[in-house]
């Protein structure tokens, strides 16, 4: 095939056209997302009428709108968002019957607290349970009247650490951290509020926590991610009475995905009936997500589903007959494609493609890989190699993902394709630490930041050069929050490894990263960033961890870097990349640095992606050599 033509960074890095879709319980409206004013919002249709008919119910021009809810109440929709990425999240209610008037603060909260999470009633219809720091170190249930705004104090919660989990009938259980890396779970009695444990589960490989934690559909237990003494995380029903453990999904040699967990913009890990709450099908890591299928009936519209693309089922929604769906599939050149089937005529159309512009053919395939660590250690990761180009000797990217307890996944991205596409290979290694390859890959991480976890990265790089796929000269490293900690060690431990690097929101001080972080989230991290790196406040620890951070060997940089940061991140605040910038331009280094005021841990606003791509375009041109716009 021809190289393909050279697709602009607007046609990338816009937000899609639409996205987002899911039909309303009573089957008969369709939601999706779609750009209005410059800012992706919420828009509502008949399930049967033409696209040209939908309605832009919210009107938010200043930051877009990702995550919204179906109300049991067809009138209300419900959606949250923040402040230029503060993400202090608040919760609106819009009135469908009433699309052109304001939205509705149901959750006005004093600064720097937040909605965690939004919880069905079914006990109480018209009610939600919204969980919140109103307290800023503790987080309340409130029961909120969707339709007048009257909020109730639901459940106080007695601990900073812990936190309650609902039933879809109002059924309460509670969740502790009874010493560090040990999660206690607990029902709680309806009267007193007395607390009666039944599960305890922990250890190291369990850094953000057991995920899932969800309670049953019968509301008499919970389902729990949970090894087992093994090395996959499996699905398991724990019973509130007895505590016996039951094994409700697992697949060998795979792990539970927990991306759901980390934020809503991700596939979730358990598809669950809007009708009964049973579980539908849960998602594994695979060389592509796996869905193992756990109901009988959506097996037969699982068979259905699988038909109408290639691709991985990404996301799913039905009416309360589960007779009409909303269908949602990952693909690496095709994302995003979202049908409409109906269950008792097995007719389907589809409703649309997020990025029509984009011609798959000129798109490159995401190829799962797997080599070891120096050490031995199994590694997995996803090559990207450019369409049209003999693959050897070409300039690399490593793209290093966030978290650290995250992993990448097959599927499209618009900064891998952007990266494909002028030419450079990207490698995406699921280094050590990285969730989904099992509790000893996650382990492995413990004490290592800047240690064997770069060295994974270095020998992922070197694979890539001794497959001839990657010229040795020519290697950039690029990622964003623990991403771009890593592109910053890249230029610091390993100073002559690489050609470039760009550091996406990234730490330059884990001391200073720590003690920055928002306090009510302290008391939840002592199993991941304590555990794993260290306490700022024991001396020892802050001498190792200062070895383990950039800014102490900041004069060893002379990489060429490109820095980019969020003026709002209230994650890895602006201070840290203040920080890195200065002392390079306190040298006489020269460092480009780009700050969007607008913007949180991670660029949302099209503007602003733009703009930082553009940078990556000519800076990755210059010093490796790709093609650029």
């Amino acid at each position: 095939m021809a190289v393909p033509r050279v697709i602009d960074v607007e046609e990338l890095f816009a937000d899609p056209e639409f996205s987002g879709a899911s039909i309303s319980p009573d089957g008969k409206r369709l939601a999706h997302l779609a750009p209005w004013s410059g800012r992706t919002n919420v828009w509502v249709r008949g399930i049967d009428e033409e696209h040209e008919a939908a309605v832009c119910v919210t009107h938010d021009a200043r930051r877009g709108i990702k995550t919204y809810y179906w109300t049991d109440d067809s009138r209300w929709l419900l959606y949250l968002q923040d402040t230029d990425g503060n993400e202090d999240w608040h919760l609106y209610r819009v009135d469908l019957d009433a699309p052109d008037e304001p939205a509705v603060d149901l959750t006005p909260l004093p600064p720097g607290s937040r909605v965690m999470d939004v919880s069905p009633l079914s006990s109480l219809p018209g009610t939600v349970v919204v969980s919140m720091n109103q307290r800023h170190m503790f987080v309340d249930a409130f029961r909120v009247d969707i339709a007048t705004g009257e909020t109730t104090l639901h459940r106080e919660n007695p601990e900073s650490a812990g936190h309650f989990l609902f039933g879809r009938a109002g059924e309460v259980f509670y969740s502790r951290i009874a010493e560090v890396g040990v999660w206690e779970f607990s029902t709680v009695d309806e009267e007193t509020g007395e607390l009666r444990p039944f599960h305890r589960a922990g250890g190291p490989e369990y850094p953000m926590g057991i995920y899932p934690a969800h309670v049953t559909a019968d509301g008499k237990g919970l389902l729990v991610g949970a090894y087992q003494g093994t090395d996959d995380l499996r699905l398991v029903r724990v019973d509130a009475g007895t505590g016996a453990e039951t094994v409700v999904a697992a697949m060998d040699g795979h792990s539970l995905c927990t991306m759901g967990y980390v934020s809503r913009t991700y596939p979730p890990t358990l598809f669950t009936s809007r009708r009964t709450g049973e579980v539908l099908a849960a998602r594994f890591v695979g060389e592509r997500p796996e869905l193992l299928v756990l109901d009988p009936h959506f097996a037969d519209v699982y068979a259905e589903l699988s038909k109408l693309s290639d691709g991985v089922l990404a996301a799913v929604s039905s009416d309360e007959s589960e007779q009409r769906w909303v269908a949602t599939f990952a693909h690496d050149r095709e994302p995003g494609l979202t049908y409409y089937y109906d269950h008792g005529t097995r007719e389907s159309r589809l409703l649309f493609r997020p990025y029509p512009r984009l011609d798959p053919a000129e798109l490159a395939p995401m190829t799962s890989v797997a080599f070891p660590a120096r050490d031995g250690l199994p590694l997995h990761a996803f090559l990207t190699l450019p369409v049209g180009v003999e693959p050897a000797g070409l300039p690399l990217i490593l793209k290093v993902h966030g978290g650290p307890w995250c992993h990448d996944s097959w599927g499209f991205d618009p900064q891998i394709q952007f990266l494909a596409n002028r030419g450079y290979a990207v490698l995406q290694v699921n280094f050590r630490g990285s969730s989904g390859y099992g509790a000893k890959h996650i382990s492995a991480a413990i004490k290592e930041f800047a240690g064997a976890m770069h060295d994974d990265l270095i020998d992922a790089a070197n694979w890539a050069v001794e497959q001839r796929y990657a010229d040795p000269e020519r290697i950039g490293i690029y990622g964003g929050s623990y991403g771009g900690y890593s592109a910053l060690v890249g230029v610091t431990v390993t100073p002559d490894f690489f050609a470039a690097a760009v550091d996406y929101v990234g730490i330059s001080s884990l001391p200073n990263f720590m003690r920055t972080l928002p306090e009510f989230l302290k008391p939840l991290i002592g199993n991941s960033w304590y555990r794993y790196v260290g306490d700022p406040e024991d001396p020892a620890d802050e001498a190792d961890m200062l070895t383990r951070s950039p800014i102490t060997m900041v004069d060893r940089i002379r990489t060429p870097l490109l820095v980019v940061q969020g003026a709002n991140d209230s994650r890895v605040v602006k201070e840290e990349a203040d920080n890195i910038v200065g002392a390079l331009r306190a040298q006489g280094v020269t460092v480009e640095y780009i700050v969007a005021d607008d913007e949180g841990h991670g660029f949302q606003n099209p503007e602003n992606l733009i703009t930082m791509f553009h940078a990556m375009d000519r800076f990755f041109a210059e010093h490796l050599g790709g093609r650029s716009s």
